[in-house]
């Protein structure tokens, strides 16, 4: 499924400071980095560009906003100093490969919650989240009133954040053992 324009612009958005910071290792000025974000939030949405997952979002703005930063450099900068190129492309690596699994710990651990609750709490959490289905939709789908819909989600929210946050819990406690 395609991402429509608002949740690219969302997607870009929750990862701004990322995307700026991409763009400042090249050009080193906030200001030059921060209109360099701008321009890629604009090419995203004005290009013929279409993305079918948020992954494929931050890798393209990365790239774009390297990208970006290099011709800025170009125009503005004679005697710029310059980032070794294959050092860009190791941070570029580095970056798209976290993007690539947005929240790190945090999206597996809802990966795995997701797993550990009922078929028909994931067949409702995937109508309303995933094929984006109002709740009236929702209820009329599963065959139950609209209230018993959001109270549903509701306890699926609570169940999932109880869930999330204890095993990140979990994993910060594995992480933060001392070596001996």
């Amino acid at each position: 499924m395609i991402l429509t324009e608002e949740q690219v612009l969302q997607t870009l958005m929750k990862w701004r400071t990322r995307v700026s910071a991409a763009a400042w290792v090249v050009v080193r000025d906030t200001q030059a980095a921060e209109d360099i974000f701008q321009n890629v939030a604009l090419k995203a949405l004005t290009k013929d560009v279409s993305f079918e997952a948020e992954g494929a979002v931050l890798s393209w703005a990365f790239i774009t906003a390297r990208r970006e930063g290099i011709d800025w450099l170009r125009r503005y900068r004679r005697e710029a100093v310059h980032m070794d190129v294959e050092i860009l492309k190791l941070l570029e690596k580095d970056w798209v490969s976290e993007t690539l699994r947005p929240g790190g710990l945090k999206i597996e651990a809802l990966q795995t919650c997701l797993e550990s609750i009922p078929d028909k709490s994931r067949q409702l959490l995937r109508f309303r989240y995933s094929d984006g289905y109002s709740c009236e939709e929702v209820a009329d789908r599963i065959g139950i009133q609209l209230n018993a819909v959001y109270k549903r989600l509701s306890r699926l929210h609570q169940i999932l954040k109880d869930c999330i946050e204890s095993r990140m819990n979990d994993s910060n406690k594995m992480h933060s053992r001392p070596t001996i």
